[in-house]
C-alpha cells in the first residue's frame, strides 16, 4: 500500500486494483498492557505477502493469555479474522479471505519434511514475532490465505481457524463410533472441537463448569457433565483437553482408560506470569503426572489444523457457529471486548473492524 501524501493523516492509497481513501490504521497493540491505537503504522508486506482489509476479528483464551504474559508477546493482538485482499498478488485482490496464522520460510527441514506449522523459522499471527490482525490492515503470506465461499457470512468465516484447531483432533486420532471420547472445557475451543468429534459418531461426552456451556452441548446431543459430578473413569479411549487451565490436564488423566490418549489443546501463561487469571483458571497443585506412566497413557500435544476441512465443515453446515457468538464490539471498545471475553459467561466475542 501506498500513501500519496505520506505517514500522517488521512490519506489516499493506490492499489493493484485502484485507488481510494483510507483512514490511519486503527489497531490493539500489547506491550504490557493492551492498548487502543488510532494511527498504528501501515503494515509493510515482504515479497510475497498481502495486505488483507480485516472486517471481523475473533478473541480467543490464547489472546488473553497474550495480554497475562504468555510468550512474551508485543505488538498487535489477534490471530482469528476474516477480511479483504486490497494489495499483493494480482490473483488474490479483492477477493474475501481467512488467513493461516504460521508464516513460514518453506526452505528449513521442517518446511520441506511437510511440517511447516513447525517451521525452524517461523513467525505466529499475533502470537509470536509478528502483528496480528485486530487492526484495519494486516500483512500476510500469499500462500497462508484461503478463499472464502460466497455462501459463508463474516460470521461463520471468522470461526474457520479455531474450528481447523478442533478438526486437528481428528488429523490426529483415528476415531470411530465404538469408541469413548470426552472434551474437557466447554468454552471457545472445546464448544468447536465437541461438534467436530460428534461428525464421528463415536460416544461422546463433554465435561466442564459452566452450565450454560453445558446445556449448549447437550442442545446438540452431546451429553454434558460437570466436572464436580464425574463418576468413576479411567474408561475412555480418548480425552481432548480444552479447559484453557493447567487443571485440565489432571481431570482428563481421571477420565482416559490406560493406554488411551489425551490430547492437549490448551495454552496458558506460566505460574507466576498469571496474577490476573481468574481463580477458576488456576490450579492449586500440579496434575499427577506418574499417571501417565502407570496408565502408559498416549499424550498428544494438539495445535494448529486444516483449513480446507473447517471451511468445508461450515458450508455443509456440519458444525454451527452463530449461536456461540455472545457480544460484538467495535475495534474503538477492544478493551471492553477483552474484559467481555475473560467473562465466563460469553463465549466468543468479535471485533467488527470494517465490516461489509
Amino acid at each position: 500500500m501506498i500513501r500519496l501524501n505520506g505517514g500522517g493523516g488521512r490519506g489516499d492509497y493506490i492499489n493493484d486494483f485502484g485507488s481510494g481513501e483510507f483512514v490511519d490504521v486503527r489497531a490493539v497493540r500489547f506491550d504490557r498492557v493492551p492498548a487502543f491505537v488510532p494511527d498504528y503504522p501501515d503494515p509493510q508486506p515482504a515479497d510475497g505477502e498481502c495486505v488483507v482489509k480485516v472486517h471481523l476479528a475473533g478473541i480467543c483464551a490464547t489472546d488473553l493469555h497474550l495480554t497475562r504474559g504468555y510468550m512474551k508477546f508485543k505488538g498487535v493482538l489477534g490471530h482469528e479474522m476474516v477480511g479483504s485482499v486490497v494489495s499483493g498478488q494480482k490473483e488474490w485482490l479483492n477477493k474475501r479471505v481467512v488467513c493461516e496464522i504460521n508464516c513460514v520460510c518453506r526452505k528449513c527441514e521442517m518446511c520441506l519434511g511437510g511440517l511447516a506449522t513447525h517451521c525452524l523459522r517461523r513467525t505466529v499471527m499475533g502470537i509470536d514475532g509478528r502483528d496480528g490482525c485486530f487492526a484495519d490492515l494486516v500483512a500476510v503470506p500469499a500462500h497462508n490465505l484461503h478463499a472464502v465461499p460466497d455462501t459463508l457470512s463474516d460470521e461463520d468465516a471468522v470461526f474457520v481457524e479455531p474450528l481447523a484447531a478442533a478438526y486437528q483432533v481428528l488429523a490426529q486420532c483415528q476415531i470411530d463410533p465404538r469408541m469413548k471420547v470426552s472434551v474437557v472445557g466447554t468454552g471457545r475451543l472445546g464448544l468447536l472441537v465437541v461438534q467436530a468429534l460428534a461428525t464421528t459418531g463415536c460416544k461422546l461426552t463433554a465435561v466442564g463448569r459452566n452450565a450454560a456451556k453445558l446445556m449448549m452441548c447437550e442442545k446438540k446431543g452431546v451429553q454434558g457433565i460437570h466436572v464436580d459430578e464425574l463418576v468413576g473413569g479411567r474408561d475412555r479411549d480418548v480425552v481432548v483437553e480444552c479447559s484453557g487451565s493447567p487443571a485440565g490436564l489432571g481431570v482428563a488423566l481421571r477420565l482416559v482408560r490406560p493406554r488411551g490418549t489425551v490430547v492437549l489443546k490448551s495454552t496458558y501463561a506460566l505460574e507466576g506470569q498469571a496474577a490476573a487469571m481468574p481463580r477458576v483458571e488456576r490450579s492449586s497443585a500440579p496434575p499427577d503426572l506418574s499417571q501417565i506412566v502407570i496408565n502408559e497413557v498416549n499424550l498428544l500435544g494438539s495445535r494448529c489444523g486444516p483449513f480446507p476441512e473447517a471451511i468445508n465443515a461450515l458450508a455443509r453446515q456440519a458444525v454451527e457457529v452463530r449461536s456461540l457468538i455472545s457480544r460484538t464490539y467495535p475495534i474503538e471498545r477492544a478493551l471492553e471486548a477483552l474484559s467481555a471475553a475473560a467473562d465466563p459467561a460469553n463465549i466468543k466475542v468479535l471485533l467488527k473492524i470494517n465490516p461489509r
